[in-house]
């Protein structure tokens, strides 16, 4: 049993970055599975649900910026985090003027699309589907979340909004275009190394459907 939703998010800036880019963040041109997925958990995120990704619509043409910006280059070391935990204090700061590095990035601009996905219980759930159903409708419809959406980067904030059942709805983006192999999400089924997957997307009038991650190729 599933329940299908679609939201409509928009955001100045986006960035959906390819990884086979090592050094520059450089965004794929259409916004990827797992970053809908994120969108959609951030509204609504428990234990006992879970999203598939089903179809995305592009709404406006795709444009690029160049943009420079200031980056944090280095991590708190999980070594002296597991230090603090037993020691009940340590030293966790990141100082900012000394870990400071500018990168370039190749981002999204302007962008809007219509994100579909399906709501289902996960493996073992007995609860009923329509508990959580509602209690998404009725957190979207009031602009609620867990945290902000986000456009692939935590600030570029998205807006959002559900998209109700017979509302009329402008037409995507009439483009057709390949856009090559795309990451679809990670496999966590070993959560100490995750997998990432990836799926040969097509932009078919400014649609581009997904197909189920089990078809997608490690």
């Amino acid at each position: 049993m599933t329940s299908r939703f679609c939201l409509e998010v928009a955001g100045p800036y986006a960035c959906f970055t390819r990884p086979e880019m090592k050094v520059e963040r450089v965004s794929y041109d259409v916004i990827t599975p797992s970053a809908v997925r994120a969108v959609f958990e951030s509204i609504l995120w428990k234990p006992a649900i879970r999203w598939r990704v089903t179809q995305i619509e592009v709404l406006r043409p795709i444009r690029f910026i160049n943009l420079r910006r200031n980056e944090v280059s280095a991590v708190v070391s999980t070594r002296n985090v597991q230090q603090a935990m037993h020691a009940g204090s340590g030293n966790l700061a990141l100082y900012i003027e000394d870990e400071r590095q500018q990168r370039a990035g190749y981002f999204l601009r302007d962008v809007a699309y219509r994100l579909h996905a399906e709501l289902s219980l996960a493996p073992g759930c007995t609860e009923p589907l329509m508990k959580y159903t509602e209690m998404f409708t009725r957190r979207a419809r009031k602009g609620q979340c867990v945290n902000q959406p986000y456009l692939g980067c935590r600030e570029f904030a998205a807006q959002f909004r559900l998209v109700e059942d017979g509302e009329e709805l402008p037409p995507a983006l009439p483009e057709t275009r390949p856009l090559g192999w795309m990451l679809h999400d990670l496999d966590f089924s070993n959560p100490a190394d995750p997998q990432p997957r990836f799926f040969n997307a097509q932009m078919t009038g400014g649609v581009v459907d997904v197909p189920p991650f089990e078809e997608a190729w490690a």
